[in-house]
């Protein structure tokens, strides 16, 4: 019999997978693939099963011949094993991403004749609901807290990108890229103190309180469902501290990252340029462990931010105040640095590695913004942090199109830059 292949990326089971089913067991004999975990993320879906659970969905199945794991998104190692005469997929090629998968697909079955079946996408009310329920399944607290420590252990780096509201909560959700037969997309979300007050025109001096922060964390969520990181500057007083932590863990946000300075926070990047007083390691160390003591689940990370540095204290220091902050329960050393070139972090990585293999690293390259994330992996890094990059990317955009309205007195010559109102209602679900 002709030897047919369809792969599947679902937690559950629709009438549109029936279809698929029905009519693939028409050419022939049926394999159905199921992607692991780490590749389910590429599709933007986060498995609530795991992939022998998945299998064992498939095998339940009438019409199913056998069923195996395939280990990558692109279809390679399957076809090469496989040599499919058909294989069976959705029509619903949409973006990029899939539209890079339609042509891995075809330019493997043209090696040696297969061919594509391409069964149109089943759109009804049953399947709708079912495809917004599993969304809103991904954004509930206790469904998204854990999401970062298993993402840990799927991908080889966390890709994460700031966020300030809704809207960029979206771009990151849904922002993906094919190039080179490779998809990319974000993995998580970073919510900057930074960002926040300067979107509040407020300076970065923690003068927007925890209350008005909490409001952006809410419109993020609302709308999205990957894990979020949460920039704590320097977490406030100890007492206030855990009750942060509690707030944070009982609205889904996965992480806190807290840096080792005392007094009026000022950014970073400013080093010594501004005074700045860095915690003794006793006292934020008593952070660290009273923040761990008062959260109720394990699935709430705190990260203590080492700013040793960023105000020229040197290596030594940096790795001293990490091994101190592992031992007092921090779940990951984010170490910062202003400097252009990637050395004295790739340096502290080292160090740090060589001593602890565990303990999860995490950088935030806006100064060194020419390394490539393959290099801070070389390096033990876990978590890359893009901490502004879109709220700096929109007020140039939003001052050019002010700018030309006032000068031309009139909207046209600035609409071909702009997005489409269109486009901006269809990147917002309905429900």
């Amino acid at each position: 019999m002709p030897k047919v292949y369809t792969c599947f990326c679902t937690d559950i089971i629709h009438e549109g997978h029936l279809n698929i089913i029905r009519e693939a067991e028409k050419l022939g004999e049926l394999t159905v693939g199921v992607l692991p975990d780490s590749q389910m993320i590429r599709y933007n879906r986060f498995p609530t099963k795991t992939t022998e659970e998945r299998m064992d969905m498939i095998r339940a199945l009438p019409g199913v011949k056998d069923v195996i794991e395939q280990d990558q998104i692109m279809y390679d190692d399957v076809v090469h094993k496989l040599r499919p005469d058909y294989i069976v997929h959705g029509d619903n090629w949409g973006d990029s991403a899939m539209q890079a998968i339609r042509a891995n697909i075809v330019r493997l079955l043209d090696e040696y004749g297969g061919e594509l079946v391409e069964i149109p996408y089943t759109h009804n009310a049953d399947v709708e609901k079912l495809d917004r329920q599993m969304r809103e399944k991904l954004a509930m607290p206790e469904f998204r807290r854990g999401r970062l420590r298993k993402l840990l252990n799927m991908v080889p780096i966390v890709k994460t990108i700031e966020v300030h509201s809704g809207l960029t909560g979206l771009i990151a959700e849904k922002t993906i890229v094919a190039k080179d037969e490779a998809i990319s997309q974000y993995d998580a979300m970073w919510i900057s103190s930074l960002c926040d007050s300067t979107e509040k025109g407020k300076p970065d001096i923690e003068l927007v309180d925890m209350t008005s922060r909490f409001r952006t964390i809410d419109d993020v969520l609302e709308v999205t469902t990957k894990p979020i990181i949460f920039d704590g500057d320097t977490g406030g007083l100890t007492e206030h501290f855990v009750y942060t932590v509690r707030s944070l863990e009982r609205m889904g946000v996965s992480a806190v990252i807290i840096e080792d300075k005392t007094g009026l926070k000022k950014n970073s990047l400013f080093g010594t340029q501004v005074e700045q007083t860095q915690d003794s390691i006793e006292n934020f160390c008593e952070k660290i462990a009273m923040g761990k003591k008062a959260q109720l689940s394990d699935d709430f990370m705190i990260i203590a931010r080492i700013e040793s540095l960023i105000l020229g204290k040197g290596q030594q220091d940096a790795i001293e105040r990490a091994r101190a902050y592992v031992k007092a329960g921090a779940d990951g050393i984010m170490i910062h640095s202003r400097q252009k070139s990637p050395d004295e972090i790739f340096d502290f990585c080292d160090v740090f590695r060589s001593e602890d293999k565990e303990t999860p690293l995490i950088v935030v390259p806006s100064t060194y913004n020419t390394v490539k994330e393959d290099e801070l992996k070389e390096h033990g890094v876990n978590i890359v942090i893009y901490a502004n990059q879109l709220l700096r990317a929109a007020f140039p955009a939003m001052e050019k199109a002010a700018k030309s309205i006032l000068e031309n007195q009139r909207a046209y010559e600035t609409d071909s830059a702009l997005m489409s109102i269109k486009d901006i209602i269809t990147l917002i679900d309905e429900l």
